[in-house]
């Protein structure tokens, strides 16, 4: 995973799999795990589970297919992102702010929006 982008593509991927996961298989999630959570290459994993690396590379593409479609249909991630956004604004506003009551009331519903984006 050198190429450029490889960091961007290893931390969109991770955070598709912390939403789609359960709606995997459990090949897909196994492999998904031992290559983009694990770091193993692709010729490790082969070892692992005996079958070849082209195996094991058609099974993430279609995997990371997979998760993306989840994504363009239900858009989670999307969200998840519009929402850190918002809450990120949020607290550049408090920092701006003047009035105690009206503050203490925005970080009361900022530690709400943060709980309700946190991945379980």
């Amino acid at each position: 995973m050198s190429e450029p982008g490889a960091l961007e593509k290893t931390t969109r991927i991770n955070l598709l799999f912390d939403f789609y996961e359960s709606l995997l298989t459990d090949k897909q999630r196994t492999f998904l795990k031992y290559y983009f959570h694990d770091d193993y290459s692709l010729g490790e994993i082969a070892a692992e589970f005996e079958i070849s690396r082209q195996a094991i590379y058609e099974h993430i593409k279609r995997a990371q297919a997979v998760l993306e479609t989840y994504e363009q249909k239900l858009g989670l991630v999307a969200r998840h992102e519009k929402l850190i956004l918002l809450i990120d604004r949020l607290d550049e506003a408090l920092e701006a702010g003047q009035d105690e009551a009206a503050l203490s009331e925005l970080r009361g519903i900022a530690r709400g929006l943060r709980h309700a984006v946190e991945i379980e």
